[in-house]
């Protein structure tokens, strides 16, 4: 399909619609609340819908609601498409097409909506993943285990990286697949999608939901092969639990995932494997910060003076730039510490894991309706041979250094 910048996910800095003011440095509405809500609220009912759907899918279907909400954004997205070019070429020869003008009203209905989803809402979710993770927990697991987790991400995300340009995938694609194997799949791809955006015109928009789709694909087929190769691997080298487990936590992308795979060993796998997924989640802040930094520096160096200068005025600041760190990894990393310091009930933390996936889901929903079907079609071979070459670095390389630390 050729999506359109109706169900694009909105960016800092992305041109806006013609009946809404110029972005001046802050994404928030400048009218009162009230035509807002009214404007965003069949976008926001569009998602929750989806959400429910996702959720009752997941039911019977052995996937993520995240993945599924995914694949049915991406559905949704793609029909849409297809009857707007219906509609246009119907148009072009003289002919009406009531389905693609139903079509064109639904996407306009929603855009504000799902815009607000894709991006606030996302971001709301990685703030509260943070309450999933105690630092103490982690802690526990020794020098040892945390460093055979640090040297799995380290080496995991930059193979990746190095791997991605090799084979001249797209950098986005390759930053993303990097991130999902190397963290903790779908959660972590939304939260550096957050950071990289998707650029100011329609094209790299497209390109920015098409690399989170093969991202999120990747990180579901290799995490799910896991779950079923890892277990028999384990027993076939003799791995005592604790070091499976460590092996499963330190390698495998979801956390459902991981736990399935752990469980499959034993019951002191499954808590090692748990703990040690935690461990790599915590390293999301600094990843996330860091690819925030980097890309804060190369507008910097690429526009050294922003300027826009009318005939006879003077030059006045017309870009917005990027925050070095953005606030929502301040938030995750303030709910971290809150998680740590214990005075949190299990009941509270329940619900805000519960709110957590919800939050997930309908972004990924959001975010799956500006995917791109036949171009990930056209272009995933080179990504698939990223995500079988990440799948092998992070198990070699997690495996190697259980087996000499551990």
């Amino acid at each position: 399909m050729t999506p359109t910048n109706d169900l694009a996910a909105p960016t800092p800095g992305a041109a806006r619609a013609p009946d809404r003011p110029a972005a001046t440095g802050s994404p928030a509405p400048t009218e009162s609340p009230a035509p807002w809500i009214r404007r965003a609220a069949p976008g926001l009912a569009f998602c929750a819908v989806a959400t429910l759907v996702a959720y009752l899918l997941a039911q019977v279907i052995p996937l993520s609601p995240l993945v599924l909400s995914l694949l049915v954004g991406a559905v949704v997205g793609s029909l849409l498409g297809s009857l707007r070019r219906a509609g246009g070429a119907s148009a072009a020869v003289g002919q009406g097409n009531g389905v693609a003008r139903r079509a064109a009203a639904l996407t306009s209905r929603t855009q504000e909506g799902t815009r607000w989803t894709a991006t606030r809402v996302l971001r709301a979710g990685v703030v509260l993943l943070g309450l999933q993770l105690s630092l103490p927990e982690v802690l526990a697991l020794g020098w040892r285990g945390l460093a055979v987790v640090a040297i799995t991400v380290a080496v995991t995300f930059s193979a990746t990286l190095a791997l991605g340009r090799a084979l001249r995938v797209p950098r986005v694609t390759s930053l993303l697949v990097a991130t999902g194997f190397s963290i903790c799949g779908a959660a972590a791809i939304s939260a550096m999608q957050g950071v990289v955006g998707s650029g100011d015109d329609e094209e790299s928009r497209r390109e920015a939901d098409d690399a989170v789709a093969t991202a999120l694909a990747l990180v579901t087929i290799f995490g799910s092969l896991a779950i079923f190769v890892l277990p028999w691997l384990a027993g076939l080298l003799g791995l005592a639990d604790d070091r499976a487990g460590l092996w499963i936590g330190a390698s495998v992308q979801e956390v459902a995932q991981v736990v399935t795979a752990g469980g499959a060993v034993s019951a002191a796998a499954l808590a090692t494997a748990t703990v040690s997924k935690l461990a790599r989640v915590v390293l999301l802040a600094p990843l996330v910060a860091g690819a925030g930094v980097l890309k804060a520096r190369r507008e910097r160096v690429a526009r050294p003076a922003d300027v826009e200068v009318a005939a006879g005025a003077s030059a006045t600041p017309v870009t917005r730039r990027t925050p070095p760190v953005p606030l929502f990894v301040v938030g995750f990393l303030v709910a971290v510490l809150v998680r740590s310091t214990g005075v949190l009930p299990a009941s509270v933390i329940e619900v805000t894991t519960m709110v957590t996936t919800l939050l997930f889901t309908a972004a990924m929903f959001a975010m799956g309706l500006g995917v791109d079907a036949a171009h990930l079609v056209r272009t995933g071979r080179r990504a698939l041979v990223l995500g079988t070459a990440s799948a092998a670095v992070v198990t070699g390389t997690s495996l190697v250094a259980v087996l000499l630390l551990t």
